[in-house]
């Protein structure tokens, strides 16, 4: 909440009050027929002690944000957006589903009303509110391996049939230190043997002690021949507030130290030739660059350095609009790697059909993409921001092979 104003946070309230409003009045509808008096009394107080809590507790933590200790924060903060979440959606959809009868002029009054209504306030009220728990509380969690075969005219032999593990956003921070929960993920990565690993940035969410108690674990994932990663928007600490620049730039260090402790090499608009049984390929990996507001630390002309004579490039760019804007247009480069959207965390996946509002920010948000001889795959994050959950949009660990037409 500490990006909005306190008029946007007194607007939401409103809006959450208004809807609140007329959910009451179709509770009542529906309630009325159902219960005894005294259970209805109960009923409708709890439902206005939740909605004055509720709107109470987004006004405090406002006001209150910059007082807060940062470890604590982000827990209060994801938290409450997900009881927000969790409350306003079913009851914004029992209002319009209400509101679609009464436009239609459907008569409230009768037998069929009796019968019909109930089951509007079960289906439009509990089922979205039973997902969204469910996206809360399991799917989460719930990671998801894409396995995904990419076919290049040129690609050198040796390279053949190698296996790439691609991960992103894992944003620690919202882990609240459940090693166990990451631990199942890096069992899973573990199994598929891969020959890299390569992470896509957002390791964390703001600050570097977020990471404290996370070697172990990190350093448990294992790859035949390296790991590599580059940073996201949130690794450079652009989202808080520091003391001085000092401050911030220790934490960036930190960040960079801990990734040298886990075994992972951090490219900074930099490259690396690898050596592949004898056939070579270049590992590209640029720091964070995204369209405005977003900044652009990433220099894809600098990391492209002494790459020109290698045929088979990979670039690791953790915001996908790099790929349309800029690398794509000034490389020829035949993968790159991406995450940043999350899926937007909630969407709709069914085979080769998937759909999500992301889409409407970002032209390429989930999958592998292909504009003439080269690739973009995004990954859909493995961690959480902002919403604690999934709608449709399991955090993913991608299986790359890469394969000779």
């Amino acid at each position: 909440m500490k990006s909005y104003s306190l008029f946007t946070i007194l607007l939401l309230c409103t809006v959450i009050l208004v809807i609140d409003i007329f959910a009451f009045y179709g509770l009542q509808l529906i309630s009325k027929h159902l219960f005894s008096k005294n259970l209805l009394l109960i009923i409708n107080i709890l439902f206005w002690v939740f909605t004055v809590g509720l709107i109470i507790s987004i006004i405090i933590l406002k006001i209150t944000l910059d007082q807060i200790n940062p470890k604590r924060k982000h827990l209060l903060v994801s938290s409450l957006y997900g009881l927000t979440i969790s409350s306003f959606i079913p009851k914004l959809i029992f209002v319009l589903i209400l509101s679609i009868f009464y436009i239609s002029n459907f008569s409230f009054s009768g037998s069929r009303a009796l019968v019909i209504i109930p089951i509007i306030g079960l289906i439009s009220g509990f089922l979205p509110f039973f997902i969204i728990v469910y996206s809360i509380t399991l799917a989460a969690y719930r990671f998801k391996i894409y396995h995904i075969n990419i076919h290049f005219d040129a690609l050198p032999q040796p390279i053949q049939g190698l296996r790439i593990i691609q991960i992103s956003d894992i944003h620690l921070g919202s882990f609240n230190y459940r090693f166990h929960i990451l631990e199942k993920a890096i069992k899973k990565i573990n199994h598929l043997k891969p020959d890299y690993i390569f992470f896509t940035g957002d390791l964390i969410n703001n600050y570097a002690w977020e990471l404290r108690g996370w070697e172990p674990i990190f350093k448990r994932l294992e790859a035949k021949y390296g790991k590599y990663a580059v940073l996201g928007n949130h690794d450079y600490g652009d989202y808080s507030q520091w003391e001085t620049e000092e401050a911030k730039n220790d934490n960036f260090m930190a960040l960079k130290k801990f990734y040298q402790e886990i075994d992972f090499k951090l490219l900074c608009n930099e490259n690396e030739i690898i050596n592949h049984s004898g056939a070579h390929f270049a590992l590209i990996g640029v720091e964070n660059w995204g369209k405005p507001p977003f900044k652009q630390y990433g220099n894809l002309k600098k990391a492209l350095d002494k790459t020109k004579d290698i045929s088979f490039k990979i670039l690791l760019s953790h915001d996908p609009s790099h790929w349309n804007e800029e690398v794509i247009k000034e490389s020829n480069i035949a993968l790159t790697l991406s995450g940043h959207t999350h899926g937007m965390q909630a969407g709709f996946q069914y085979k080769q059909m998937q759909w999500s509002p992301i889409k409407y920010k970002y032209k390429h948000w989930a999958g592998l993409y292909k504009i003439k001889d080269q690739y973009l795959h995004v990954n859909r994050g493995l961690g959480w921001l902002g919403f604690p959950g999934r709608i449709g949009m399991r955090p993913e660990i991608t299986l790359i092979e890469l394969r000779n037409n």
